[in-house]
């Protein structure tokens, strides 16, 4: 069964770090390129950072310098580092393949203060 269940999400100050998980079942996850994606309310899905199968990693402009996308392959699991968080990164945080070709999880909740 595929599965991806995300977990580290939480209430943080601005300035403060969350890490996020998400680890991965029932797909080859070590060719996967894997992607962690952000909905706040009222908005749409997008993209935040994306980690190729040899870990090149790419990152939204908007948290470029901040968050550090990074997999574990001997785990199934991909890993969000947030850092110098800001209030308009409050969102529900989802990881999935590049390619969206998963069932989307339950997401994790990451609320930032002001």
């Amino acid at each position: 069964q595929v599965q991806l269940v995300e977990s580290g999400g939480g209430l943080v100050q601005a300035g403060g770090s969350l890490r996020l998980s998400c680890e991965a079942s029932g797909i080859i996850f070590s060719i996967s390129s894997m992607a962690w994606y952000r909905q706040a309310p009222g908005k749409q899905r997008e993209l935040v950072a994306y980690i190729s199968s040899r870990s090149t990693t790419t990152y939204a402009g908007s948290v470029k310098g901040r968050f550090t996308i990074s997999r574990d392959n001997a785990k199934n699991t991909v890993y969000l580092q947030m850092n110098s968080l800001k209030p308009e990164d409050t969102a529900v945080y989802y990881c999935n393949t590049l390619s969206r070709s998963v069932d989307w999880g339950q997401g994790t909740q990451v609320t930032v203060s002001s």
